[in-house]
């Protein structure tokens, strides 16, 4: 039965070997995702390259997932999920072993963005084959436990980066990922299910190219504004051209690379706005946080990798929690709680100096954490609510690639914002007054939607 036109009908013991397979393997791929965050310093001195240069091995990582995202809903269609899969986890293998190998900042970037070719796949492929598995009943728990992967991975990077930096160096973060995704391979090669019926579809190759050239202008321009704002301007303004081209495209084509008439349904376009900045935040504080206490209060990696790993854990249990929650209950008390946890948590950064000491940063990112997953799950989950079945596989594309642009410019724009004063202590501050602005902006969101909702 396909996948794409109607709920995929197969046994519980296959069910679940799809699951654990998916859910592992995205673990994987987002947890290496931020793995390079703590180890930026130490490759920066150990290959003499600036620090605003190495800040591309995790800049350009997620640039690349926002820009081949909107391709994933077309494989999904012309390959079966089988295909898919093997071919994806086959492709951060390879990125994997470069990495293993690699002697240069060029060699190594290449092997991010190989990993990251791979990893912006997997992610709305995990995403789609979730949805479709599982009855719209248990949709919330399902996506709780999705989204639990999806922060929990980036989540505990960084931390399992500094331990195992303390320890060894830094090729050891692709050598020790290297067997795992070998043996998912091989266990998914032979216990794998193929559960979908291609569809002799033909991709359009000019909407491939003007998705590809019009969101890597305007992601990269992200990470050139620190540098010359004249010519990061004319790559945003020309990147959102393309852009704007290539989503008048696809209103037009009967077969479009990405479903962007989607965002007509207010539920889609709202409560994935309000993902976006939930993800922002996450994104942009957790890449904050090591810069700030590497730099600053002088901590090691393994350190700085401690401080994230409580918030890491909490967001797991809370996410968890939240999608049974948001079964039974919706999203309303969930989201306007976890925004005003949010804020409380984030006194402490608003007044951070370089005394500040290490426990207050990391109970208050823990609890800023808890709050997250209190709205990014349920936001998730609200957003697919009105999306028909024969459209998740372009829904699900469509919302990874949007959060990981705004993660992609969060990152960016939070790392530039902290660099500009000449203390970092008031760069940092004055990033945190931004992600205050992010919550306060999802929660008019919200409040927006509800008031619809109840008309």
């Amino acid at each position: 039965m396909s996948m794409r036109t109607s709920r995929v009908q197969i046994d519980t013991k296959t069910r679940l070997i799809v699951s654990a397979v998916l859910l592992l393997s995205t673990f994987i791929s987002l947890g290496s995702q931020t793995m390079m965050v703590t180890a930026l310093p130490v490759i920066s001195h150990q290959m003499h390259v600036s620090l605003n240069i190495t800040q591309l091995l995790t800049t350009a990582y997620t640039l690349v997932i926002g820009i081949v995202t909107p391709l994933s809903s077309n494989l999904y269609e012309k390959y079966s999920n089988r295909q898919v899969y093997l071919g994806i986890i086959g492709t951060f293998i390879v990125g994997t072993l470069v990495g293993c190998f690699a002697s240069n900042f060029y060699s190594l970037l290449l092997a991010r963005l190989i990993q990251a070719c791979a990893g912006g796949l997997l992610m709305s492929f995990q995403m789609t084959t979730m949805i479709s598995i599982y009855p719209p009943q248990r949709r919330g728990t399902i996506l709780g436990i999705s989204s639990l992967v999806v922060a929990f991975g980036p989540a505990i990077g960084p931390t399992l980066s500094g331990i195992i930096l303390n320890y060894l160096n830094w090729h050891y973060l692709f050598i020790l990922i290297l067997p795992l995704m070998i043996l998912l391979w091989v266990i998914s090669l032979f216990t794998f299910p193929n559960y979908s019926t291609p569809r002799p579809i033909k991709i359009d190759l000019v909407s491939v190219f003007e998705s590809l050239i019009g969101s890597g202008l305007a992601l990269f321009s992200m990470s050139v504004f620190g540098y010359n704002w004249a010519v990061a301007s004319v790559m945003l303004l020309v990147g959102i051209g393309i852009l704007y081209i290539f989503v008048k495209r696809q209103l037009r084509l009967k077969q479009p690379l990405l479903k962007v008439a989607i965002l007509k349904e207010r539920s889609f376009r709202l409560m994935t706005m309000v993902g976006m900045l939930a993800f922002s935040v996450l994104l942009g504080t957790e890449q904050l946080i090591p810069v700030f206490t590497e730099n600053v209060s002088r901590v090691s990696s393994m350190e700085s990798g401690m401080i994230l790993l409580p918030g890491a854990i909490v967001n797991a249990l809370c996410a968890a929690l939240v999608g049974r929650y948001y079964d039974a209950h919706g999203p309303k008390g969930l989201i306007f709680s976890g925004a005003i946890l949010m804020l409380i948590a984030t006194i402490p950064f608003l007044t951070i100096t370089q005394d500040t000491p290490i426990w207050l940063m990391t109970v208050a990112y823990a609890i800023r954490m808890a709050g997250n997953a209190m709205i990014f799950s349920p936001a998730m989950s609200e957003s697919f609510v009105a999306v028909a079945h024969e459209d998740i596989s372009h829904a699900t594309a469509l919302n990874n690639s949007l959060r990981q642009i705004s993660g992609a410019i969060s990152v960016t724009l939070l790392i530039v914002i902290a660099g500009l004063p000449h203390s970092l202590v008031t760069g940092m501050r004055v990033a945190i007054w931004v992600t205050v602005f992010c919550i306060l902006c999802l929660s008019v969101i919200f409040a927006f939607y509800l008031k619809h909702k109840q008309k």
